[in-house]
């Protein structure tokens, strides 16, 4: 038997039908708006499927083997809180990272938002101050910069530490990695799909599979079951060679998608 947890954690961003009412309005956006409809099916299959129900990364003993499940949200958008209405209706909680440059704008929540989640069970954490679009490319000192002020801003509105982030953009590197540590964060969520969790400093890595609109319910239920990371995880291992390789193209075809 493994001798540390293996944790399939999937990652989503908005659940609406209205997309320019919540999140980021830029082009590359909309690939992550799930319709209410197409949700409400996946976590369908994900209570029928999954091996273990869904829980929170602060519960996880990481000394110790196991399975475990966990539904993450990114930037914070506006319908944040219907995704959280309707995981409570399973009785489940989520992970929801905020942009904390964002809160109070037009299609984010504002701070009294943010509380409701909290008091709802989830865990609240950083998606960054302000959302660079590649992350690895800022100096260390701004990567520092983006986690301490994201996570003094949610400490002021929670009243309690704030120890989880998630990368925005989803590029990692060691400088990342290393980044998250150092400003005292306890749990960093990737855009790499890996199910054993990995350590640097006082930091645990978790690995997450993007769930996109495209994403198939046969694909979620497949991924609850534990199956099917291993062939995620080497296409993603393609597309970051790819993005490497050539980095000027990759920078264009981010800014494309941001504006």
């Amino acid at each position: 038997m493994a001798s540390h947890p293996e944790i399939a954690s999937l990652m989503y961003h908005e659940v609406t039908d209205d997309a320019a009412t919540t999140g980021f309005q830029r082009p590359g956006a909309l690939a992550y708006k799930h319709s209410t409809a197409a949700f409400t099916e996946h976590l369908r299959r994900i209570d029928a499927a999954a091996v273990v129900k869904p829980g929170r990364v602060v519960d996880v003993d990481f000394a110790q083997p196991g399975r475990h499940l966990l539904l993450t949200f990114d930037d914070g958008g506006k319908s944040a809180l219907f995704a959280a209405d309707l995981l409570a209706r399973h009785g489940w909680v989520g992970h929801f990272f905020i942009v904390t440059s964002l809160i109070g704008s037009r299609t984010f929540l504002n701070a009294e938002g943010v509380r409701a989640l909290r008091s709802g069970g989830h865990i609240v954490g950083s998606h960054s101050h302000t959302h660079p679009m590649i992350f690895r490319s800022q100096a260390p000192a701004k990567m520092a910069e983006e986690w301490r002020t994201s996570c003094d801003i949610l400490g002021q509105i929670l009243g309690e530490p704030c120890v989880s982030a998630a990368v925005p953009g989803g590029d990692i590197s060691e400088e990342v990695l290393e980044s998250a540590s150092g400003a005292g964060l306890r749990y960093l969520f990737t855009s790499e799909p890996w199910l054993v969790p990995r350590r640097v400093g006082d930091c645990w890595i978790l690995g997450r599979y993007s769930v996109k609109i495209t994403t198939s319910p046969a694909r979620i239920e497949s991924l609850v079951r534990f199956q099917s990371w291993t062939r995620a995880l080497w296409r993603r291992r393609l597309k970051v060679l790819a993005t490497q390789i050539a980095p000027p193209l990759y920078r264009m075809y981010i800014r494309a998608r941001s504006t």
